[in-house]
Parts: C-alpha cells; structure tokens; sequence
C-alpha cells in the first residue's frame, strides 16, 4: 500500500486555564492517504475544530507526531509553519472570507500571485469547474451566499494545495445549496487530485464523504469508510 499522505499519532492539545487543564485533543492518532475526502464529524465542543487547525500548522500539539509526506510538520509558530501552510495547505472557511473589492476572478488571481504562480487561464477554469464561468466580473456582494463559498472554493485549490481543509463550510447554508457546493467541491478535489478534510456536525454530508472520522471529547470514536453507493 502507497506511503500515507500524513500520519498524526497520538496527538494531544491541552489548554492551561484557571479552572485547570482542558484536554482538547487527547492521543489522537489517524493517517490519511492521497485522493481520500475525510469528513471529521461531531458535535460542538469535541476538538474537531481543533484538530483541524493542527493539521493546517495554524495551531501546534502539546504532544505526539505529527508527518506529512514522511517529514515532521513544523511547530511553535515559526516561520516554517508558514511555508508548510503556503506550500500544501489550502483552507475553505464558513464565512467564505472573498475580498469585496475585488471581482470574483480577481479573488481567485489575488491567491496565485501570493502563491507565485498567476495564471488568469487557470483561474478562470477553476471558477468554470464550479459552475461560476458566467460570474467571473461580479463582486462577491452581487453573487448568493452559496456562490460565493464557490469562488472560496476555486480559490483554495488555485495553488494547487496537497490537502484542503474546510470548517463547517455549509454552516451558513441551506440543505438545497449545501448540496450545490459540496458536489463542486467533490468534482473540484477529483479533478485536481486533491485530498480533503472537513469539519461538520451534519451527518447530511457524509455521501459527500470516502472516508468519516468521529470524534468526541478530544478522541476518536469511531473511523469507518463510506459505502460509494450511500
């Protein structure tokens, strides 16, 4: 069987605070392999949030290993875990965080410059796969909400990331449209060849899904494949 992608292996985030220790994440240990879509699934409060900011390098563990594509990820907020972001992470919030004052495709031009590979043709691609080729001169505010967490969408895969990772990104949808985004997204990651993590607490999305995680009170619970024809 191919390497995994990456491998978390006991991982442990404890917070101090003054009522004492909290565990958030207590000996979590998973790995997950190229072209899988895990969705991490529990109720609020169970460190899913938490976990996935580990695997993003936007937070570090107290304790355990972390390896992605067989090397340790960077920790304690240093100027590596930033380069390890910019270079394998691609990340789709709930709230979709567009700039808007720039246009649809200007969104999508934004990141590949950061990134250091503009590229207008593959931008406009993306925002054609899903389904936005008509919108690429409007403003994010003159798009619906669930067009807009498409172009965040188009935009997080415009660097061409290694894992994409998203926190309750239909939290803010209806099921009709939830629908439409989650079946770009699906579409989007199978063309790349992108690996995916998403963070939800509705069992709604789990056709969406090859792979689901549960975890509560910081540990997993359970870590079972989807049936293709769910």
């Amino acid at each position: 069987m191919a390497e995994p992608l990456l491998q978390m292996e006991g991982i442990e985030r404890h917070y101090e605070t003054p009522a004492g220790v909290v565990k958030a994440l207590d000996g979590v240990s998973f790995e997950i392999h190229e072209g899988e879509r895990v969705i991490l699934l529990g109720p609020s409060g169970s460190g899913k949030t938490t976990l996935l900011n580990c695997l993003s390098a936007l937070d570090s563990p107290t304790g355990g290993n972390y390896r992605f594509q067989g090397s340790d990820v960077p920790r304690s907020h240093s100027e590596n875990m930033t380069s390890f972001r910019r270079d394998n992470i691609g990340y789709v919030f709930q709230f979709f965080n567009l700039l808007q004052d720039l246009t649809v495709l200007e969104n999508i031009l934004l990141i590949q410059e950061l990134a250091g590979k503009k590229d207008p043709a593959r931008a406009k691609e993306l925002l054609n796969l899903v389904g936005l080729e008509a919108e690429v001169d409007r403003f994010p505010g003159e798009v619906s909400g669930g067009q807009q967490q498409r172009v965040a969408i188009a935009r997080s895969i415009a660097k061409r990331p290694k894992l994409l990772l998203g926190d309750e990104l239909t939290g803010n949808l209806d099921t009709e449209t939830s629908q439409k985004v989650m079946t770009a997204l699906v579409e989007a990651c199978e063309q790349e060849n992108i690996t995916s993590v998403f963070v939800t607490h509705d069992e709604g999305l789990i056709r969406y899904a090859t792979r689901v995680i549960r975890i509560d009170s910081g540990a997993i619970v359970s870590d079972e494949r989807v049936d293709a024809e769910q």
